[in-house]
């Protein structure tokens, strides 16, 4: 049993091996306990509705649902939840979506074993964890905002768009799609063709290419 006091942990990344590594970074450290891991956002989900751990480690590319996707879900079921997101990717576009789906940290994978523990006591205080590089877009991003006395633009696509895209890049039919997310065919088609007019795409091919670029599936 954990003492009174540690942080309960959610870990989920779809590879076992970075799981394991990670893992060995969190259990040697004290005060922390990995009480579920997950192979991907929906499993991810499915576990903090079981476990309600304090705090969720999140991969960015998952299948089935997106770390971003869990975030935005687990931050609407679990508000009080700290989200960190663990990743490969140093991409501001990433760092930005993560902020936006409620994550109070970005953790580079290639630095996790200097910066994770660090950014879970961080997350648990209430405070963000960013790396210089993410602290550097954030600065260049205000400073453009500011300039060009705008606002962060909207999202392109609606999250049921987005949930939809994913799926048809994984290579999932229309009926196929249509089962997993409980619609009809032909909502399911409405929603492909919506996208590629937002997107200004012309089909299957280049909605893969668009979302391996924005990170909902990996290349």
């Amino acid at each position: 049993m954990p003492e009174a006091g540690t942080v309960r942990i959610l870990l989920a990344d779809d590879h076992a091996l970075v799981r394991r590594g990670v893992r060995l970074i969190l259990d040697n450290e004290p005060g922390l306990n990995v009480v579920a891991e997950a192979g991907d956002g929906a499993q991810a989900v499915e576990l903090a509705r079981i476990h309600h751990p304090d705090l969720a480690i999140l991969d960015i590319a998952m299948p089935r649902m997106t770390g971003l996707q869990a975030a935005r879900e687990l931050s609407r079921i679990q508000p009080d939840l700290r989200i960190l997101m663990l990743t490969m990717y140093d991409n501001e576009q990433y760092f930005f979506e993560a902020l936006s789906a409620g994550a109070s940290g970005y953790v580079l994978k290639s630095v996790a074993d200097q910066d994770l523990i660090e950014a879970c006591r961080a997350a648990m205080r209430g405070e963000p964890f960013l790396y210089p590089g993410a602290v550097t877009a954030l600065i260049r991003n205000y400073l453009d905002r500011a300039g060009e006395g705008g606002a962060v633009p909207a999202k392109a696509i609606t999250g049921r768009e987005e949930e939809i895209l994913k799926l048809v890049a994984e290579g999932h039919t229309s009926q196929e799609i249509a089962g997993m997310l409980v619609i009809s065919v032909k909502t399911v088609e409405r929603h492909r063709a919506n996208l590629l007019q937002k997107l200004g795409l012309k089909d299957r091919l280049e909605l893969t290419r668009y979302a391996i670029r924005v990170g909902l599936i990996e290349p």
